[in-house]
């Protein structure tokens, strides 16, 4: 696994505060908002007036004030000779009296010319925001080699809310020089007025839903847009232990364009396995369920087996086997191709202590001498995003009960082989199907955690939000705005939610216009679903309640993206066993703004890092961006990200400058978007960006940057080696003494049922349990008073409870 070696905290090297004057300053023309752009005004020391040095790391550098001028007489040239960490920049002075004044929600040209011998070189923004100062922003651009004067230009994405200054210029990150001279930057002009609703004036608020007329014909509980915009659905035995008795295992492959399903021979119980999609498009299956509880007995199990699904046949062929049995894996794909899984259960149901690495060059699992381990259980889907410099951070969302001990969330080195707690997330026991995102765009490294409950105490599900910003010297989660409320069906119909109930089992999904939907949900353990749709925006972080699936989404649901920029939402499997086949498709309100601006061509479909790629389009768009296509299960999907591509311009035509780091943007194939000012996005194309493997020589090394390297976090290393994880067979929250495997009664009732035989009886009746047969002799939730074998009987509940 590539990682890159972590650094000190960013610093400027040079004076932050502009100087005396020795000669009278330029004035910024009326266009141009850059003040001494070609440098000729002399400042304070040997920088130029407006301009200082800056940057931070291990390397030898010199910075030049040379008559090798793209005009006038002077330029400026940027040096590094020697190279173990960071860069160097001349940058436009961090002043009032200097940087440039920018106005939130506009956009800006930049330009400069500029001769480079190095190709590690980035065209970096920062941005003053009024209450925290001055801090990173983006790169926007990698500049190639030119041994002449050329012109680079782009276009910043929106400014940020709160921010009302900007400074710029070139990063030098390896051996190497860069000259350049004659900065530009204008303001875009105005958009177009917003578009004219074209439908009412409630769904243009607020979006709509529609419940498709074909049912799903599998009861599917893992969802993956492949890179032909179908959708492979997973349903294995679909959790009944009638179908898993049978030897029945089903997938189906859905044509969003025609509406038509596909079942898929599928070669073993894939019910609650991990998934991830290759860099070559293909969808990496690991493990599943080897067995169902046993009352009295083990609990789930999981399976070694391994498949992978080719999108073109649409078939699986088997790969090699994986170290451990793993039933609930996670699955992240690395900035270099390979993907690493943590967590699950054992083929002897306990938990499985073993990291997982797959190698996409040998196409198979390694063996457990080749990985490195910590020897730590990490549970059941632990949500692992991966970061700018290539550890992972685990987000704190997971499935089933408590969280790992500690804070709940950390960050893991994988070289280092070290996890160090980072603090801040709220209640984190309560997060169980919690959902967490990468927010958009993912080159501004902040992760949302939202919701959850606790399927071992079954509390009511909460409204808790956390966000997380990853581009912090020493992170930590602070609390967001609380989840919209909505209605939930206790029983006997919808009513409003009250105090703090919110809900688990929450999607959440990437929108191209650079927002998140979360919807579905319910209240308590597969019981209760909650009615609730909002689109949350990073820029105001705020949530906007929108219209509500009028589908119950709870245990086993799924929500994501589909191509056409709808959002499609699957599944439900309460705890009476039952499953929705119903399937929801989300309009957004984006979509109900009239004409959408179209992709005309896209040059090359084929992307390597650091490329610049040009499309056409039919009018003028703001931004355009990828988003990795979903491969979601159990409100987690942790390779969901959306990556700004910034653009120049140049009437229809749109040159997309594709990001130098494999970790923002790990290989594989995409949707490309085109968005609008009004946020109303194209339909996507597909495109590939490829692996390292097709990188050059003279191709840009990621521009890494000091983001989370002073944790003060308690720091694990590894443990000894052991070879797994105690786990109750009861980790589902299901007692198995009632009903059928297929029936979850839960182990603990929610606080509002009284702890009598009438008022649990009378629940499980509320939420069409039906007839119960008790397993063997035990009786633990006293369900069973006249012992005649069967729970919540006539006699049961007539009897003093």
């Amino acid at each position: 696994m590539t990682r890159y070696r972590r650094r000190t905290a960013l610093v400027g090297v040079g004076a932050l505060t502009a100087g005396l004057l020795l000669t009278s300053p330029q004035t910024a023309s009326a266009a141009n908002l850059v003040k001494n752009a070609g440098f000729e005004t002399a400042g304070s020391g040997d920088m130029p007036y407006c301009w200082e040095k800056s940057g931070w790391g291990d390397n030898d550098f010199t910075f030049t004030t040379t008559s090798d001028a793209h005009s006038g007489s002077k330029a400026m040239k940027v040096a590094l000779t020697r190279r173990v960490n960071g860069d160097r920049k001349a940058l436009i002075t961090e002043t009032a009296e200097c940087a440039p004044t920018v106005t939130a929600g506009k956009q800006y040209d930049l330009g400069l010319w500029y001769k480079s011998t190095t190709p590690d070189t980035s065209l970096t923004l920062f941005r003053h925001d009024a209450t925290a100062g001055w801090q990173y922003w983006t790169d926007l651009k990698t500049l190639e080699m030119s041994s002449t004067w050329s012109q680079a230009a782009v276009r910043t994405p929106a400014v940020p809310v709160g921010t009302d200054r900007i400074t710029w210029g070139v990063s030098v990150y390896g051996t190497g020089s860069v000259t350049t001279d004659d900065y530009t930057m204008d303001q875009v002009a105005d958009p177009v007025p917003p578009a004219a609703c074209t439908s009412t004036a409630e769904e243009c608020a607020n979006g709509k839903w529609t419940v498709l007329p074909t049912q799903n014909p599998v009861r599917s509980m893992h969802s993956v847009v492949l890179n032909n915009g179908k959708v492979l659905l997973i349903a294995g035995s679909g959790n009944s232990e009638e179908q898993f008795n049978a030897g029945t295992f089903t997938s189906a492959v859905y044509d969003p364009v025609n509406g038509t399903y596909k079942v898929i021979p599928t070669p073993k119980d894939m019910f609650c396995s991990g998934h991830v999609q290759l860099q070559d498009g293909r969808v990496l299956v690991m493990s599943g369920n080897k067995a169902y509880p046993v009352p009295g007995g083990h609990g789930y199990e999981g399976f070694k087996d391994s498949y992978i699904f080719d999108p073109v046949t649409e078939t699986y062929g088997k790969t090699n086997d994986m170290n451990d049995g793993h039933w609930y894996p996670s699955a992240t794909e690395l900035g270099n191709g390979d993907v690493i899984s943590f967590g699950g259960l054992k083929e002897d149901s306990t938990g499985s202590v073993t990291a997982e690495y797959w190698s996409d060059a040998e196409q198979q699992w390694q063996p457990l001498w080749k990985v490195n381990q910590t020897w730590s259980y990490w549970g059941l889907y632990p949500s692992m995003v991966l970061m700018q410099d290539g550890r992972l951070f685990y987000t704190g969302s997971h499935v089933f009960g408590n969280n790992i001990p500690g804070t709940g969330s950390a960050i893991y080195d994988y070289n280092a082989n070290t996890v160090t707690s980072v603090p801040g997330l709220q209640k984190k026991d309560e997060r169980d199907q919690s959902a967490s995102v990468l927010l958009p765009p993912a080159q501004d490294q902040k992760v949302l955690t939202l919701g959850g409950g606790n399927i071992d105490s079954n509390p009511d599900g909460n409204r808790l939000t956390d966000i997380i910003d990853l581009k912090a010297a020493n992170p930590s989660y602070v609390a967001g705005p609380p989840l919209p409320q909505g209605t939930v069906d206790l029983g006997n119909g919808k009513v409003a939610e009250t105090g703090n109930q919110g809900k688990m089992y929450v999607s959440a999904v990437l929108l191209p216009d650079g927002k998140v939907l979360e919807t579905g949900g319910a209240l308590h353990n597969r019981a209760d679903p909650v009615f609730e749709s909002s689109i949350y925006d990073p820029g105001t972080n705020t949530f906007d309640p929108v219209a509500a699936d009028p589908q119950a989404r709870g245990y086993h649901s799924s929500s994501f993206l589909l191509p056409d920029g709808r959002v499609m939402s699957t599944g439900d499997n309460p705890g009476n066993g039952t499953w929705n086949h119903n399937v929801s498709i989300y309009t957004p309100p984006y979509l109900l703004k009239g004409t959408r601006p179209s992709i005309t061509s896209v040059i090359d479909t084929e992307w390597n890092y650091g490329d610049t790629q040009r499309i056409t389009v039919d009018r003028p768009i703001a931004k355009a961006e990828l988003i990795r296509p979903a491969a979601v299960t159990h409100s987690s999907d942790p390779n969901q990200r959306f990556v700004d591509l910034p653009l120049s311009v140049d009437g229809n035509n749109v040159d997309l400058n594709v990001t130098s780091n494999p970790n923002l943007a790990p290989p594989g194939w995409y949707m490309l978007f085109a968005v609008d000012a009004n946020g109303v996005p194209s339909v996507a194309k597909w495109v590939h960006l490829q692996g390292p493997a097709a990188l050059s020589a003279t191709s840009a090394s990621a521009h890494i940057h000091s983001f989370a390297d002073s944790l003060e976090g308690a720091v694990t290393e590894p443990g000894t080696k052991k070879t797994s994880q105690k786990v109750s067979p009861a980790i589902s929250g299901c007692d198995r003494h009632y009903g059928s495997i297929n029936v979850c009664v839960p182990t603990v009732f929610p606080d509002q049922v009284k702890k009598t035989t009438a008022a649990r009886c009378g629940w499980l009746k509320a939420n069409h349990y039906g007839r119960l047969k008790v397993n063997g002799k035990d009786d633990p939730l006293r369900l069973d008073r006249n012992k005649d074998g069967i729970a919540c009987g006539k006699g049961d509940v007539k009897k003093k409870s």
